[in-house]
């Protein structure tokens, strides 16, 4: 009788770690996200927090925003992190996300030599982006189809600049992530676009500061997709939509708002924006 009652208790002990272990397995998400949000330390400040309000376990797979997106497509991640607007709503249309969530902004900045031989500082980004290209100045561009590397795609267009099938040795594509690009902007004295957060986190800064800002064009808003699980079964729906809805709530949102480096605030919650 004892000895059964000793293989009992070892049988409960053990389906008991079995559900622990199954439950800690549900716990883990994948989220395929931008370098900046990498890059800047969001993530490294973030996810102890969501771990320890959520019981969340976060993989990063920091990329740009196209690679990203292109995760979500294969079903390898659970939620994309990303920020390129136009990429994102294509991503739900076509049924790889259910819905977009926005999460918080910040800004682009236009990085450049400190003494500027373009002369581009107090412009605004079209016309500095215009000058840089008439006068043959050094620019760095990430190249690889990130949301940093689409919005200055962007720009150069508003600035009538055609780069297809551009070869001028001004202009240099990388296909790196922003913490390349400014460390090649600051060996090779060009100038770069980067987001505010990773410029603020950047070390090696050599002779670069920030030339352009503050031009509405530079808004920089980031969004949270959960990918679809009706075509990736594999996808942890459950706690996916949690962590967005953490991110997403007063706590999530404060958190964010009190990430700085040097007193700065890197990014600036707005989950209830209607329009964000």
């Amino acid at each position: 009788m004892k000895h059964l009652f000793a293989l009992f208790v070892v049988a409960l002990v053990s389906l008991a770690i079995v559900g622990r272990h199954a439950r800690a397995e549900g716990q883990t998400i994948v989220v395929a996200s931008t370098t900046s949000t990498e890059d800047s330390g969001l993530f490294r400040y973030l996810l102890p927090i969501v771990q320890e309000k959520t019981g969340i376990q976060v993989k990063v797979v920091a990329q740009g925003t196209g690679q990203a997106l292109d995760t979500g497509r294969r079903g390898d991640a659970d939620v994309v992190f990303v920020h390129a607007r136009a990429a994102e709503d294509k991503f739900v249309a076509e049924g790889f996300g259910l819905k977009r969530y926005p999460v918080m902004y910040n800004d682009f900045v236009l990085i450049g030599p400190k003494d500027d031989p373009a002369g581009i500082k107090g412009r605004d980004v079209v016309a500095a982006l215009e000058t840089i290209k008439d006068r043959g100045a050094a620019f760095i561009s990430r190249g690889d189809w990130s949301g940093t590397h689409l919005a200055e795609l962007r720009l150069w267009k508003e600035a009538g600049v055609e780069l297809s099938g551009l070869r001028a040795a001004w202009y240099k594509e990388i296909g790196q992530g922003m913490g390349a690009a400014l460390n090649n902007a600051s060996s090779s004295n060009a100038y770069v676009l980067s987001d505010r957060g990773t410029w603020l986190a950047f070390k090696n800064r050599g002779d670069l500061t920030i030339l352009v800002e503050s031009d509405k064009r530079l808004f920089n808003q980031y969004g949270l997709i959960l990918v679809n699980p009706a075509k990736y079964p594999s996808v942890n729906k459950e706690a996916g939509q949690r962590f967005i809805d953490w991110l997403t709530s007063p706590d999530g949102q404060k958190a964010i708002a009190e990430f700085k480096i040097g007193g700065q605030q890197l990014f600036y919650p707005n989950a209830n924006d209607p329009n964000a």
